[in-house]
């Protein structure tokens, strides 16, 4: 595992990764346009840095790394099982997390758990029926490599609807073949955020933005009730 995501740092440090990343990071500083709090978290290192979060507004950020992953950021811990106290975090990113996880459904649980609640939850995937899912399924290695699967936007909003999730907006992206560019990295990702006249595939990701609801029971007194009077042994009627 390792092996893998020591070759996926390389893949994002070339000309190909860079500009998925760049397109991304583009991408986000829209998303994170009403997105407002204390405390943004990011769960799995994608990039080779702090990129994804350098539009946000949210005063403090902090990346967690995975405790298998040979990149290190701010916190070294299993996604699975983060050391966050619960209900402590305005929004939680998951750019491609789910699908690097080997349990993808408790990473969810668990940015969940430490979300606090009115908060959001961001998540990048790659579409399984686009030519990027086709090229992932045909890997042995993945692709990007070190990828364990795709999920499908409909499957990640299922999963949020279970846990009481608002979705607010499904947003499709990169639009560009995977392979990498022919100039500099950062020509292309006008193409990778809007489709061309010219690309007739679909969208090789998509943006999930959703919203943590928390419905509180709302206690119902009973109503007064006229007393029954005891007649001869048995109950009379209520008045």
């Amino acid at each position: 595992m390792t092996d893998l995501l020591s070759v996926l740092h390389q893949w994002q440090a070339g000309r190909l990764g860079t500009a998925l990343i760049q397109a991304e990071a583009r991408l986000l500083a829209d998303t994170f346009d009403d997105v407002f709090g204390l405390e943004l978290v990011q769960l799995g290192s994608w990039g080779v840095g702090r990129e994804l979060l350098a539009h946000a507004r949210i005063w403090r950020q902090s990346v967690v790394a995975d405790a298998q992953a040979p990149a290190c950021g701010d916190l070294v811990a299993s996604l699975a099982h983060l050391p966050i106290v619960g209900g402590s975090v305005d929004a939680v990113l998951l750019p491609h997390t789910l699908e690097l996880a080997s349990d993808p459904y408790a990473v969810l649980r668990e940015a969940d758990r430490i979300l606090a609640a009115e908060g959001q939850l961001i998540v990048l995937g790659f579409r399984p029926g686009s030519l990027w899912g086709l090229a992932a399924a045909a890997s042995r290695s993945g692709f990007p490599p070190g990828l364990r699967r795709t999920l499908s936007a409909a499957r990640v909003r299922d999963w949020l609807r279970l846990l009481s999730y608002e979705i607010v907006s499904v947003r499709p992206y990169l639009y560009h073949l995977p392979r990498a560019p022919r100039g500099r990295a950062d020509s292309v990702i006008p193409s990778m955020l809007r489709r061309g006249w010219f690309y007739p595939w679909p969208a090789g990701a998509y943006v999930i933005k959703a919203r943590k609801r928390v419905y509180t029971l709302t206690p119902i007194r009973p109503r007064l009730r006229e007393w029954r009077t005891v007649i001869g042994g048995l109950v009379g009627p209520r008045v």
